[in-house]
Parts: C-alpha cells; sequence; structure tokens
C-alpha cells in the first residue's frame, strides 16, 4: 500500500498539507546541519536524541498523510 501512495504523490494523485513539507523540510535541514540542542561530540550516544526526535515527528507526519491518502480513497 505504501508504494501505492508513493506514487499517487509522485503522480499528483495526493497533495501533502503544507505543514508536513514544511516539518520535511524543516527535518532534512536540522538533520543534516551541524548544529544540534543536544551535540553528539559532547554527550556521545545520548546525543542523537533529538535527531531521532525530529525524525519520528517526520514519520508520524507521514502516516498521517498515508491516512489521509487512504481515506480519500473509501470516499464516494
Amino acid at each position: 500500500m505504501w508504494w501505492r501512495f508513493l506514487k499517487a504523490l509522485k503522480g499528483g494523485e495526493h497533495r501533502v498539507a503544507p505543514t508536513t513539507w514544511i516539518a520535511a523540510t524543516a527535518a532534512v535541514v536540522y538533520a543534516v546541519s551541524p548544529i544540534d540542542l543536544i551535540p553528539e561530540l559532547v554527550l556521545g550516544p545520548l546525543g542523537f536524541t533529538d535527531d531521532l526526535g525530529v525524525w519520528s515527528i517526520l514519520a508520524l507526519l507521514l502516516v498521517r498523510e498515508h491516512h489521509r491518502w487512504q481515506a480519500g480513497l473509501q470516499a464516494p
């Protein structure tokens, strides 16, 4: 079902909410930026918790979009 969702996104059949686009862009920028709220250099593995939190929020937004897409398929 996820492949069909990705095809729907690519084909323009489903429009992603603007807040999801903003959050996705912010997550990618935060992940690749050298600035961290909890630096890995100082705190070691504990420093990855902020990155994990950002990616978790992004995953939840992606799942929400997937549910919106499925609801649109089931609507008459």
